[in-house]
């Protein structure tokens, strides 16, 4: 089922020995769209901390109470390596997380979380992530965090730039609960008088300007705005991506 992903945050993780935290948010690659990891913020059985964990980790979706039960425990979480979270995550920390976890990395694996639909991701892409720590003048440079792993909040707010012009902003995007995969992003037109809900699809995104925070679609700004209109209080249906994909021409 496709899913806003502002309603997944704030889910409870849980096992066998209580709750384990709460979803804060997401990281997705820009390659494929496809959510890696959650955000969960700890509880207070002990000190606060936020924690990288793969969406492979959920046995089961309790989506009628907020909920999902996972294959961890807390101790596991408490020992979890560390990782700041308002930091870009570099390649080394993701197989830090992988090999404490015992998962499968996505990057390696063309099954995981959605890669037998969207293949595995390029080796060419993490190339620099892969570095090791360098010296230079006595002082330990660190490789740079993945350059191809973004928080679900960054782009929200991003300009949604046309073909001919400025319409709008993302304000959250569409999950596939059964892939992970972001299947649309939810864009706020016109000025707060007027404005409405659309869905633009992220196989129609032609371009993603992220130093600029705008994203570049090959439509017009009249077509987008005249989009059939989208309201996030209700699950999105077959009815309506029907009519979205006729209205655009889309197969």
């Amino acid at each position: 089922m496709k899913r806003n992903i502002k309603n997944l945050k704030g889910y409870s993780l849980k096992e066998t020995d209580g709750e384990i935290g709460k979803v804060d948010e997401f990281y997705f690659d820009d390659s494929s769209w496809t959510i890696r990891y959650m955000v969960v913020e700890t509880g207070s059985w002990f000190s606060e901390k936020k924690v990288l964990l793969s969406p492979s980790v959920i046995k089961q979706a309790d989506w009628e109470n907020e909920q999902f039960v996972v294959a961890l425990t807390k101790d596991q979480i408490q020992n979890s390596p560390d990782i700041d979270t308002d930091k870009p995550v570099s390649r080394q920390q993701e197989e830090q997380l992988s090999a404490y976890y015992t998962w499968d990395p996505y990057w390696g694996n063309p099954n995981e979380h959605g890669g037998d639909i969207f293949g595995m991701m390029p080796s060419e892409l993490y190339e620099s992530e892969m570095a090791e720590p360098q010296i230079v003048n006595d002082q330990t440079i660190e490789p740079e965090g993945d350059k191809h792993l973004r928080s679900s909040k960054e782009i929200e707010d991003y300009k949604i730039h046309t073909t001919d012009g400025e319409i709008g902003k993302v304000v959250d995007y569409i999950v596939d609960d059964s892939n992970w995969k972001i299947n649309y992003l939810i864009v706020e037109t016109g000025s707060w008088l007027n404005s409405k809900k659309v869905l633009l699809s992220a196989s129609w995104i032609k371009e993603v300007k992220w130093d600029n925070q705008i994203v570049i679609v090959n439509i017009t700004t009249e077509k987008l705005k005249d989009s059939p209109d989208y309201d996030d209080s209700q699950p999105l249906n077959n009815d309506y991506e029907n009519s979205l994909n006729n209205y655009y021409g889309k197969p």
